[in-house]
């Protein structure tokens, strides 16, 4: 799979674990508020932390692809600008 792909693919997932943490996370501390019994808020608080520490995980291995991606557009865009410096040294073009 291409460095794009997974971008493509991670980007939004990560972003959709983050939000459906914090959706957990309100659950989790509505029911603490209600008085629910401590085993019930307790783990579903800590569920919701580990959904949301995935997600910023993720998010963060979808920056690092895309900077790759970034990485590697600037250096492709260097050696063919290079390249066309080095043709030009080579083979100057005569006018009359």
């Amino acid at each position: 799979m291409s460095t794009r792909t997974k971008w493509l693919l991670l980007a939004p997932f990560s972003l959709m674990l983050i939000g459906y943490g914090l959706c957990v996370f309100s659950q989790a501390a509505n029911l603490m508020h209600a008085n629910e019994p401590f085993n019930r808020w307790f783990l579903l608080g800590t569920y919701s932390l580990i959904v949301i520490n995935a997600g910023i995980a993720l998010f963060g291995q979808a920056i690092i692809f895309r900077v790759r991606i970034e990485n590697r557009r600037t250096i492709r865009r260097y050696l063919k600008k290079m390249l066309r410096e080095r043709q030009k040294k080579e083979n100057p073009v005569r006018r009359a």
